[in-house]
């Protein structure tokens, strides 16, 4: 199926098209699903590093003497109190609990923290965001335009990344960032990602994509990768999709999160008074993990049925692990239901599954 002809080009299009990569609609932009084999770019996260554009995320600034406040009652973190330099995972929710969005909100200095976004969900974040500062000293900007993102992902990324720059990257933890130069321009450099292995997020002008892609493309071992071996890689490792595990329909609770909403942080925000009940009431369904015992792999939107045959959950995300060698799924199962003897609706054939904790795979 041809791409969309509006669809929104990354700052690194040409140099994705130079490469040969299958390019794909993906939350309104053109986007490299893969460059050659999908399997052979998720091996090398796993093994080596592997080079990812995800100059489709957003980045919002909230800034201002009220910021850490208005970020505290706009989503369901506690973000006043992070230390400068210091990451954290968090959602913004609707009144009634459902999740708008997941993101990563960065402390860069005293007054200014950094909001990403889903793709599909930027413009949903910011108006949230604006609307819910209105009431403290805050500005919000909307800077997406001007940033480029580009993620090295993999047990090599440390080595592969200090021949480019200075910064103390051996002194960086997880979830914390740093402003520092890459390759000659100047950039934040933050340790997160969404693949399961250690990694690094390089945060750019936009005019500086193309000089930092290439430089760290043409480093020893670094293979590019695209959505798909991102998908099967955040698959392996457990970590929730927006529109798959998340969405608005779905609480923190129920999406086995309910530890990142912080309902004892000072005053009031957005869908507290539902997450609190929600916190004291059994969950009418959890998400868990499945594995094929046989080849097909199980869908999103595909049936969980019992036994019996009668449906008793859906599947939220799938595909054949490259690291398993195994089809696995995500899962949403309904209340009380017994995990022995489940298996997938696949196509009409009911695929034998087992079900096993999340992450299905952790590095070492």
């Amino acid at each position: 199926m041809p791409a969309d002809p509006t669809a929104k080009k990354t700052p690194l299009h040409d140099v994705h098209q130079e490469l040969g990569a299958n390019l794909v609609d993906f939350a309104g932009h053109l986007m490299p699903l893969r460059y050659a084999s999908e399997t052979a770019e998720h091996q090398a996260v796993r093994t080596g590093a592997g080079l990812f554009d995800l100059s489709h995320m957003g980045e919002i600034f909230v800034s201002g003497p009220g910021a850490g406040a208005a970020l505290d009652f706009a989503l369901v973190g506690n973000l006043a109190s992070m230390p400068v330099g210091k990451a954290r995972y968090t959602m913004l929710c609707a009144q009634d609990g459902g999740v708008l969005d997941d993101v990563i909100v960065y402390r860069l200095a005293d007054a200014t923290w950094m909001v990403v976004a889903n793709a599909a969900n930027t413009d949903v974040v910011r108006d949230a965001l604006v609307e819910r500062a209105a009431g403290f000293e805050a500005a919000v900007e909307d800077r997406t335009a001007s940033y480029a993102l580009v993620a090295l992902q993999g047990p090599r990324s440390e080595e592969i990344l200090a021949g480019f720059t200075d910064a103390p990257l051996a002194d960086l933890k997880y979830y914390a960032i740093l402003a520092g130069r890459v390759a000659g321009v100047d950039a934040l450099l933050a340790r997160t990602g969404y693949t399961g292995e250690d990694g690094f997020e390089v945060f750019v002008d936009a005019s500086d994509a193309v000089a930092l892609w290439k430089a760290l493309a043409g480093a020893d071992g670094v293979v590019p990768a695209g959505l798909s071996a991102r998908d099967t890689l955040r698959l392996e490792a457990g970590m929730p999709l927006y529109g798959n595990e998340l969405s608005a329909e779905i609480t923190p609770f129920e999406a086995g999160l309910g530890r990142i909403v912080k309902l004892d942080k000072p005053g009031d925000f957005v869908g507290k008074t539902a997450l609190a009940a929600q916190a004291q009431t059994p969950q009418g369904r959890r998400l868990v993990g499945l594995v094929a015992r046989g080849r097909r792999a199980p869908r999103k939107g595909y049936q969980v049925v019992t036994s019996g045959g009668s449906p008793c959950g859906v599947v939220t995300s799938g595909a054949p692990s490259p690291t398993l060698g195994r089809p696995i799924a995500m899962a949403y199962l309904d209340s009380g239901v017994e995990e022995a003897g489940l298996a997938v609706d696949v196509r009409g054939r009911h695929e034998p599954v087992d079900v096993v904790d999340l992450p299905f795979y952790k590095r070492s």
